[in-house]
């Protein structure tokens, strides 16, 4: 004869059995293994050349895993340069490393982008649009407001 499980033991015996389905098998949440990007405080000062202009945003990581910004697109320009500022001297890179649940600030005086040989000279109030890259992540379309040359964000930068 079998002993028989109480009620208890059946939920436990159940809740069990369900916990080794699905998932990964690496005991990860699968959620945290990957980048979470988001984009914020998105601006273009109006040039004050004809050739370039600098732009500046935040991409936010809520996921477990770094990921990359690799390179920027746009219609605007021939050519998009992702830069960083170290002791006040900038230089083009290959990337940008997004931490995992960290952030990259491009800021005035710091890491920026460099939109080369423009098109057209974008005008305070206008929107150009651009396109990320990241190494892992899918590329991401981004709105990037034209402010006056002067301008200096309250928050965000």
């Amino acid at each position: 004869m079998r002993p028989r499980l109480g009620p208890a033991a059946l939920v436990i015996a159940g809740a069990l059995a369900l916990a080794g389905c699905g998932g990964s098998d690496s005991g990860v949440d699968s959620d945290s293994g990957k980048a979470e990007l988001s984009v914020g405080s998105a601006y273009m000062p109006q040039p004050v050349s004809d050739g370039m202009a600098a732009g500046f945003l935040t991409v936010t990581n809520k996921g477990g895993a770094a990921d990359d910004l690799t390179s920027v697109t746009s219609d605007i320009a021939g050519q998009v340069t992702v830069h960083e500022t170290v002791d006040g001297a900038m230089r083009e890179v290959k990337s940008l490393k997004i931490p995992a649940d960290g952030r990259l600030e491009l800021k005035s005086g710091g890491d920026h982008l460099m939109f080369e040989q423009l098109k057209r000279k974008p005008k305070e109030g206008q929107t150009i649009s651009v396109e990320l890259h990241f190494a892992h992540s899918g590329p991401m379309k981004v709105e990037m407001p034209v402010k006056p040359a002067t301008y200096t964000p309250k928050t965000g930068h």
